[in-house]
């Protein structure tokens, strides 16, 4: 399918895979979308300015590409930026057409339904997206595709509205007449208001005007302020909504100004906030931020996860303001089509953008439209024109998950192991994503279906980097498919999915061959580790073993601490629960663990620990797992004491030994072994004969995570 990405200053139209429908989502059949022409130019500008001059705006990136650096090196840091910059970035956010596909969950909708869409996550400028259900509403019978694609601005200028809180009879001035502007001043006319409207735009004040706005001032006919006074008879405004657009913060202070003691002033354009406070303490003003489309914006639990605001308390959520403005519209209350000012079909769609950038300033609203849907089912399979022939003897990997850290981590240390592998295909939840990243990385082909790499006999191997709550299940479809697995940790969030994949070896018969699994416990694997092992080997007597875990601070909201990550215990510590493994060679006897218990919201006691174990050899082990510490002190130190040595860790960049003369190890940048994984799975897939990391291991690492979880209080 078509889709328009931005990318170096500019906007293109690839072909990319069409994404599946998920749960709680519905697919749809674009048959247009609206062009936020602010928005998207502005996305579209800062996509052309050089790397330093955005790193000079934004010092809080550069603080993180330097830790990047510092932990993956230079070269690792370079390949990510370089990935995300080739990737593109997918644009668009309001659209309407027809639907495919129904996801789990989603029971008040059907497939062939009309529907508008909203969200810049989701409801792109491509022939077919999937939209999570509460950023979807059903047309009206009566309101066509054109009109029901300006949704998303509807609803945006619907909440600031809303949020200025106009009574029958009251005087708004709306500054700014450009599409946000246009609708706010109608949407207060319906509300029985008089609406006074200022543009430095003569035609769009007069297009204002053929739509119901009663009066217009002139900027360049004298003080504004007085120009209002005059026309509210000398109280001035009881209100103003700032839908403008610029840095300046001289249009907040002209807003209020404006206002009448009381008064109330809405801001929905991006304008700059520094404000006089002589402007609004004599006066006693109100000020109020309006929040894109209304509650449930930047919500993802309401967004992504479909949980609504009871209509008792939240009357206005975004998905209703959506259907309002669609009613709005339907019963003619609101006109819209004055304010198009040209359609492109989505083939034409760099054209649209260039014609913005030479006459944006004229244009208020630009759709794109799509052909008519058909019989015909999405394509979701995109090929690589320019990738290399299949070379005989590598292993060909399909990718699954084409995050950063797939692209920052495994696919350049698969390109450096092109004697061992070849990327043949790439599946990704998003189209875009999946096409860039194989053409990145040379892959035959991207898709968005994890059943196709499992169907296609040239897959040697299914590299899984998703969500933790999907590495199980895919795992072991993989491993029914007879590919090779090597799944990054989590192997599993519990105990069944655990014992299903035990099951899956246990009945495998003995005479048809096993595929490899291996689970990204990657530390066991650098050089730090083996060191260790070699140095405590030949041991009289247990050990003690302490790691140290600075985690950093994840607000509580992140994915990692919901189901699909499963709390940083099971989908991170697990990493040191696979090294004590390791190290000690033993199975497990004792687990047990405490957590700190936080007097407020700010820490989770699941991410604040110290878990205890003991081993078979009599080894007792500690982890202390914290993300109260600071950024600034290194994430992770260890140390080993046998035998009157003692062994010490520094964050995967030195090895030192005291007691013995025996030497350490030491590497310029953090070494976690992720590239010498790959070649021991390579091995081990070529050789036959014993897995990189026994199954008992893996497990046992899992076992471990899933034991401490009680003591946590699960996922908080």
């Amino acid at each position: 399918m078509k889709q328009v990405l931005i990318r170096g200053g500019q906007a293109v139209v690839d072909e990319v895979p069409a994404p599946c429908v998920e749960p709680g989502t519905v697919l749809v059949r674009l048959d247009h979308s609206c062009v936020s022409v602010g928005t998207e130019m502005s996305g579209i500008r800062a996509s052309a300015v050089p790397l330093w001059k955005r790193a000079a705006r934004q010092p809080e990136k550069v603080t993180q590409v330097l830790r990047a650096v510092m932990a993956q090196g230079l070269t690792h840091t370079l390949r990510e930026i370089e990935g995300k910059l080739a990737s593109g970035e997918p644009i668009g956010y309001s659209a309407a057409g027809v639907i495919l596909e129904v996801g789990a969950g989603v029971d008040d909708l059907r497939p062939g339904a009309r529907v508008a869409c909203a969200g810049s996550q989701c409801a792109y400028h491509a022939e077919v997206v999937c939209v999570p259900r509460n950023l979807t509403v059903p047309v009206p019978d009566d309101l066509g595709f054109v009109e029901a694609s300006t949704v998303t601005l509807g609803a945006i200028a619907l909440q600031g509205v809303r949020r200025a809180a106009p009574t029958l009879g009251e005087t708004f001035v709306v500054i700014g007449l450009g599409i946000l502007g246009q609708l706010t001043a109608q949407l207060l006319r319906a509300h029985g208001g008089r609406v006074i409207g200022t543009d430095l735009d003569a035609g769009r004040m007069q297009l204002a005007r053929d739509l119901g706005m009663q009066l217009g001032i002139n900027p360049g006919d004298g003080d504004e302020v007085e120009q209002v006074a005059r026309l509210t008879g000398g109280v001035g405004a009881d209100g103003v909504i700032v839908a403008a657009a610029t840095p300046s913060d001289a249009v907040i202070s002209l807003a209020f100004r404006m206002c009448r003691r009381k008064g109330r002033v809405v801001v929905v354009g991006d304008v700059g906030l520094n404000i006089n406070r002589a402007d609004i303490y004599a006066k006693e003003l109100d000020f109020f931020i309006s929040t894109s489309y209304g509650p449930g914006r930047y919500d993802r639990d309401y967004e992504e996860g479909g949980l609504d605001y009871p209509i008792a308390y939240v009357r206005w959520t975004e998905n209703r303001n959506m259907q309002e403005y669609l009613r709005l519209l339907a019963e003619r209350r609101l006109t819209i089509a004055p304010l198009i000012t040209a359609t492109y079909p989505i083939e034409r769609a760099a054209e649209a953008y260039q014609a913005l950038e030479l006459n944006g300033s004229k244009s208020l609203m630009v759709l794109l439209s799509y052909p008519r849907g058909s019989d015909v089912a999405p394509a979701r399979v995109v090929r690589n024109l320019r990738a290399r022939p299949s070379r005989q003897g590598r292993l060909r990997v399909a990718l699954v998950g084409a995050g950063g850290f797939a692209k920052g981590m495994h696919l350049p240390n698969l390109r450096s192991l092109a004697e061992e592998y070849q990327l043949h295909a790439v599946v990704s939840r998003t189209g875009h994503n999946a096409a860039a990243t194989a053409t990145q990385f040379g892959a035959a082909y991207a898709t968005t279906e994890f059943h196709r790499v499992l169907a296609d006999p040239e897959v040697d191997v299914v590299l899984i980097t998703t969500r933790h709550n999907l590495h199980a299940n895919q795992a072991l479809e993989a491993l029914r498919a007879g590919k090779h697995v090597l799944v990054e940790k989590p192997l599993a969030l519990s105990q069944g999915e655990v014992a299903a994949i035990e099951g899956f070896f246990k009945a495998r018969p003995d005479d048809v061959p096993t595929p490899v699994l291996l689970t990204g416990f990657n530390r066991r694997f650098s050089a730090y580790a083996r060191r260790m092992v070699e140095l405590t080997r030949d041991r009289s007597n247990p050990m003690i073993l302490n790691y140290r875990m600075n985690a950093g601070y994840l607000p509580p909201d992140h994915w990692v601490h919901t189901e699909e990550g499963g709390g940083r215990n099971l989908g991170e510590a697990c990493h040191i629960y696979d090294l004590f493994t390791y190290i000690t060679g033993s199975r497990v006897t004792a687990v047990q663990a405490h957590s700190l218990i936080p007097r407020t919201g700010f820490y989770s006691a699941s991410d604040n620990f110290v878990a205890t174990m003991t081993f078979e050899d009599g080894s007792v082990a500690t982890l202390t797992y914290t993300a109260l510490g600071s950024k600034d002190f290194p994430k992770e130190q260890m140390e080993v004491f046998a035998d009157g040595k003692v062994l010490h860790l520094d964050d995967y960049r030195k090895l030192t030994v005291t007691g013995a003369r025996a030497k350490g190890v030491s590497t310029s940048t953090m070494e976690k072994g992720q590239k010498e994984e790959l070649t021991a799975l390579a091995q081990a897939i070529r050789q036959g004969g014993e897995w990189p990391i026994p199954l008992w291991q893996q497990v046992q690492a899992t076992e471990i995570a899933l034991a401490i979880e009680p003591f946590l209080g699960g996922i908080r």
